[in-house]
């Protein structure tokens, strides 16, 4: 073979080398996840309440953070930006498939807008009604004994044939009986019904249980009727944001001024905003997007918290940090509740 031939084939080895070495760093799936600011969106676009268009000039912005699988290339860049982080798939999933990871995080997102909707009409005065459905299902433990028929994504609608109005009452009659009893479960998979029937397992102490992490499945009926459209959205973390949106389009009232106002944080029933993840990035997304106020949960930790979590960090202060080096000019707003919220916004421009 002539050197000139040769040398071709080398140049070829290497170039497939390369392009090997390249599709390995950008498409090789890790077991991790990147974490990195997300987006910072209008929520004008995603409620609709007929008859209560928002005319305000300004706008409410609903944060994100950007989730990805990581491959090696975005392993090393999340590594070299103090922005990004790396996170473990099993802490992001909680071990639960893609699919189901999914489910639970549209079902979080739901159940936020429904509570949304029913703060922002009671503090709007105008009447709500609350339909209790069951105990939504978001894990069924690996020693329950109805893991092969209850699934993630059930609802469960009566447990011996009583139905309860809270998950509370649920747990409170599962809870005095014995463990070993049988239990009869009726619960709704895409929109029918099922019945099954297995033994109560042992959770803490001498307490028997079903072996499922659960929550309160809700429908919310207005009139006007709300309609929101998360899109691709999920979590519950838009809750705040969410009643907002809703209660300056049903009360009339102009809380944004002309403002660009983002901000992240649950809501409950009662109206108090609740600690989430990813604040950090989800700062450094509204500053992209122009908002100069950002409203960021602020829940007192206890000694107990401080104790056993050396550096612990609240919401709020990881915000005013993360606004301090990344976002200059915005106002990080501490809050615990939506009243707190809508009286700052009103005395305030």
């Amino acid at each position: 073979m002539k050197r000139q031939d040769k040398r071709i084939l080398r140049w070829i080895g290497i170039v497939l080398a390369l392009v090997l070495f390249v599709g390995w760093a950008l498409l090789w799936p890790l077991n991790s996840y990147i974490e990195a600011p997300g987006s910072a969106s209008n929520l004008r676009s995603f409620v609709q309440v007929k008859g209560h268009p928002d005319r305000g000039k300004g706008s409410f912005m609903i944060t994100s953070v950007a989730l990805q699988q990581a491959h090696p290339a975005t392993y090393v860049m999340a590594k070299l930006v103090p922005y990004m982080s790396i996170e473990k798939a099993d802490d992001v999933t909680g071990g639960q498939s893609s699919a189901t990871f999914d489910r639970v995080q549209k079902f979080y997102m739901q159940s936020s807008i429904n509570e949304a909707i029913a703060v922002a009409f009671h503090q709007a005065g105008k009447p709500v009604s609350k339909k209790y459905l069951g105990i939504y299902v978001l894990q069924v433990q690996p020693n329950s004994e109805f893991k092969r028929a209850i699934q993630v994504g059930d609802t469960i609608t009566k447990v011996n044939g009583c139905h309860f109005n809270t998950a509370q009452g649920y747990q409170k009659y599962i809870g005095k009986q014995p463990v070993g009893h049988p239990l009869t479960v009726t619960y709704r998979r895409n929109g029918h019904e099922h019945t099954t029937t297995h033994k109560l397992i042992r959770l803490t102490g001498s307490r028997a249980g079903i072996g499922i992490m659960l929550t309160n499945n809700m429908q919310v009926t207005t009139k006007p009727q709300v309609h929101v459209d998360p899109g691709q959205l999920g979590g519950p973390s838009g809750g705040l944001m969410f009643t907002l949106q809703i209660y300056q389009q049903i009360s009339g009232h102009d809380l944004q001024k002309g403002r660009k106002i983002a901000g992240t944080g649950t809501i409950d029933s009662a109206g108090q905003v609740g600690e989430i993840g990813g604040i950090d990035k989800k700062v450094i997304a509204a500053h992209r997007a122009g908002a100069t106020i950002f409203f960021a949960p602020y829940v007192k930790p206890t000694k107990l918290l401080l104790k056993y979590e050396e550096g612990h960090q609240t919401n709020y202060q990881m915000a005013k940090k993360t606004a301090k080096k990344y976002a200059p000019g915005m106002k990080v707003v501490p809050v615990s509740s939506f009243k707190q919220v809508v009286h700052y916004l009103e005395t305030t421009r």
